[in-house]
């Protein structure tokens, strides 16, 4: 199975090192990607949003020949449900990493603060208790020194999604900072966090208790659950 990994925001392909030999020792064949933006500090940020990375996932799954599974990490869940919208014939399972699908309309998060066309890695203090949770200090240190400022517009720029078939794609969801308990609750209260989540008609949930950033906190777990989802698809 060909397993494409977004990463979410001011990471790169490299981010999933940890996570991908899992996957590889089974046989699958993973495709990590670097967003446009996001190849090195001083890449050009400029004219860069949301619809530019979703076609970047787009692009890939074209030019793979069987049904991909798309694996989503913190806003890269926005960007492939976006991709799944464009291509869901071609997308076998979609996996969300403390992440969910965005529905039309809706942003990724408006509210990071900006540096002209960059958001940088703001500081920790600006992050909630449970987003930084099994994060150490050491961990902090290498995520700062990797991160790369994410293009604002990716950030703030709406969803657009035109087919209800993206909805058919079958999805899990590896909750990390809240219990999947909670997800299930809401969406029964038809919370509108969750609205497009709840329209997806086969969902798994998975809980990894840990902070936002589990392939630095829980690697090998991460990999585990991502490969039995790939494993329920197959």
């Amino acid at each position: 199975m060909d397993i494409i990994l977004v990463p979410g925001f001011w990471l790169d392909a490299s981010s999933w090192a940890e996570v991908t030999p899992p996957l590889v020792a089974a046989g699958h064949t993973v495709h990590p990607l670097t967003l446009p933006g996001l190849e090195s500090v001083d890449a050009p940020r400029s004219g860069i949003g949301l619809q530019t990375h979703i076609d970047a996932v787009v692009a890939k799954i074209d030019s793979l020949e069987a049904p991909v599974v798309l694996v989503g990490h913190s806003g890269g869940g926005a960007i492939i449900h976006g991709a799944a919208d464009a291509r869901p014939d071609r997308v076998a399972r979609a996996v969300y990493v403390d992440s969910g699908p965005l529905g039309d309309g809706g942003v990724i998060n408006d509210e990071l603060p900006a540096d002209g066309d960059d958001i940088p890695l703001p500081p920790w203090e600006l992050f909630e208790d449970a987003d930084l949770t099994d994060l150490t200090d050491e961990l902090r240190a290498m995520f700062r020194d990797r991160a790369i400022p994410q293009p604002r517009a990716v950030a703030q720029d709406r969803q657009q999604l035109r087919d209800e078939r993206r909805f058919d794609v079958p999805a899990t969801v590896i909750a990390c900072e809240f219990p999947t308990s909670m997800l299930t609750r809401m969406i029964a209260e038809g919370h509108p966090f969750v609205a497009e989540l709840g329209r997806i008609r086969d969902v798994d949930y998975v809980d990894l208790p840990t902070g936002h950033w589990p392939q630095f906190t829980r690697p090998a777990e991460l990999g585990a659950a991502i490969l039995a989802a790939v494993d329920r698809t197959a």
